[in-house]
């Protein structure tokens, strides 16, 4: 009896031990997991939901291996994730971290796992797990969910023009006190300059990308003496994110020797770096094909396409496709162009003439404000677009919504000049010498108001949702069809009305409206709670610095609500100042 009773005790205390061991372990490891947490570049994000399925995406600054998703009520469920590296992300002395380099290659993985099995409708807890030199780092548990089922009532964020700008932060602060959204659309400028890597991921100034979309910013604003810390909002790692190609989404020709900023802004066609490689002018490495020296010589959107997992279409792949989410049915399009300064000094490289000093080096022209993806009848993106307005698919989907970056109607200063090719005009010295190269852009060329428009008209299209000026303003044209343009979240500049013109060329007037909306549509006051002027007058538009908006689309009830927040009032919430309801099938 007593050996039993000696042999119980001996027991209990093992099991004491162990227990109190693996505590210590569990101790141990959690703040292994809470300091490494910062390992993370990247809360996890949602993308290309399906039925079943939803594809859930985080990034690192180590390889690691053994990188998977846990789900379901008890995290039980694991998918295993697929890990590549980015290729064109670096950083350079201009970017806003501790120590900036001279421009160099940073490592960043991107890890990509698909989550299977998911019953309609139904919404589970997550947790992403990276493992790397027998380390285990944990981030926090979300829930994902699937394609939404049909009639599910959704609440749709709709957002632009991000691209590090002051208010962001703060913007999506209070878009996450409106309450969980169940997706975003982006119309494009995600970020500044795409290839920066630290735009993405951790710009000293608190306000990157992903963070400022996950509720981990740490963005600082002063207002009167008062400094006020926003945390952006815990968005993307519940709701799927939508996005649209704005002209930051596109990175110039590659240099060695230039800055990133630099490299961004000098793209220029693709035909005209064919032609340079055709005639000889240039050499190509034996390591890259023509199709790649064309690319890095001209533009490209390889980082864009290589964070993002997007729908795809045949002709587009990720730059413009079409996806049903719940009733609505999306299409995404590739309608940007680079954008240049008005200015016509002498110097200047700009959208309407090339510097005086570059005359005798086409290699150096900027070839004025130039179109990346053509959208004129014809060019492949139409003809897919067509097809995609008589689909069954968009044909079925109670609400219809095309998002693109450049506007098709607006009060702010990008819509100027008109969205054609430019036409060059030349001016040669009696010895033959180019004495000047302007550039003109006939309004009645404008690909978007004379092609891409009425098709969407023709076709139903309820919303027309766009960016690229930095401000909110809405219309609507004859058919009932809405536009609405709501990137106001950060610097803006101004509205084109009264005294605040344009700077706009002397020549050819009938193409360059100095004030106004050039393409007719009057703009429309909101309906709830217009900002005034000095006089008291109703504004059909917020231009501000001081004041953030953003966009709601609720499913529910078809409607379209706008929302403004003061940030010298910060202790007020944000208020609904315009609403408007979507025609739907």
């Amino acid at each position: 009896m007593k050996i039993v009773k000696l042999l119980s005790l001996s027991i209990t205390i093992f099991a004491l031990i162990v227990i109190n061991c693996l505590s210590m372990s569990f101790a141990q490891e959690q703040q292994q997991v809470i300091h490494k947490n910062t390992s993370f570049l990247s809360d996890p994000l949602l993308q290309l939901p399906t039925k079943t399925t939803v594809n859930v995406v985080w990034f690192t600054e180590f390889q690691g291996d053994r990188h998977l998703v846990k789900y379901g009520s008890q995290l039980e469920q694991i998918a295993i994730a697929t890990t590549t590296k980015l290729s064109r992300v670096r950083e350079d002395r201009d970017s806003q971290i501790s120590n900036p380099p001279a421009k160099s290659q940073r490592d960043i993985w991107r890890h990509e796992a698909v989550v299977t099995n998911l019953s309609p409708g139904a919404r589970v807890p997550y947790q992403v797990v990276s493992n790397q030199e027998e380390q285990v780092y944990n981030s926090d548990v979300f829930t994902l969910a699937g394609m939404p089922a049909p009639q599910t009532p959704l609440k749709i964020l709709l957002t632009s023009d991000h691209q590090v700008m002051p208010m962001v932060a703060a913007n999506l602060e209070q878009v996450a006190k409106i309450g969980r959204m169940d997706a975003v659309f982006f119309a494009g400028d995600l970020v500044n300059i795409p290839d920066r890597a630290s735009e993405w991921f951790d710009d000293r100034r608190g306000g990157a990308f992903f963070p400022s979309l996950q509720g981990k910013a740490n963005y600082q604003l002063e207002h009167n003496g008062i400094t006020t810390t926003y945390h952006g909002g815990e968005i993307i790692q519940h709701a799927p994110l939508f996005t649209a190609i704005g002209n930051h989404e596109v990175m110039g020709k590659v240099s060695a020797n230039r800055s990133l900023k630099q490299e961004f802004a000098q793209p220029q066609p693709r035909q005209v770096a064919k032609a340079q490689l055709e005639g000889s002018n240039m050499k190509r490495s034996n390591s890259l094909t023509a199709a790649e020296w064309i690319k890095n010589n001209s533009f490209n959107t390889d980082t864009y396409e290589e964070i993002f997992t997007l729908p795809q279409s045949d002709s587009g792949g990720k730059k413009y496709y079409a996806t049903t989410f719940g009733e609505i049915r999306l299409i995404s399009l590739y309608v940007t162009n680079v954008w240049r300064s008005p200015s016509l000094e002498a110097d200047a490289q700009g959208r309407y003439k090339e510097s005086e000093d570059s005359l005798d080096r086409p290699q150096d022209w900027g070839y004025g404000q130039h179109i990346f993806e053509a959208i004129a009848k014809g060019s492949p993106q139409y003809e897919w677009l067509k097809q995609e307005l008589s689909s069954q698919a968009y044909q079925q989907a109670k609400y219809k919504i095309v998002m693109f970056h450049h506007p098709p109607h607006t009060l702010g200063g990008n819509i100027v000049p008109p969205y054609s090719d430019p036409q060059p005009q030349e001016s040669y010295s009696e010895d033959g010498k180019l004495t000047s190269r302007y550039y003109d852009y006939p309004l009645q060329d404008d690909y978007i108001i004379r092609d891409l428009i009425p098709l969407l008209e023709s076709a139903g299209v309820g919303l027309v949702y766009y960016g690229h000026s930095h401000l909110w303003n809405r219309f609507q044209s004859a058919s009932g069809m809405h536009f609405l343009e709501s990137s106001n979240v950060g610097n803006s500049y101004g509205a084109h009305l009264g005294d605040n013109k344009r700077e706009i060329p002397p020549y050819s007037p009938q193409n360059f409206a100095p004030i106004g909306n050039p393409n007719g549509l009057q703009p429309i006051v909101p309906s709830l709670a217009p900002l005034s002027d000095r006089l008291g007058q109703p504004l059909p538009y917020i231009a501000s610095n001081e004041i953030t908006v953003f966009s709601i689309f609720d499913t529910a009830t078809g409607k379209v609500s706008s929302y403004r927040y003061d940030l010298r009032q910060s202790d007020t919430p944000a208020i609904m100042f315009d609403q408007f309801k979507l025609q739907s099938n």
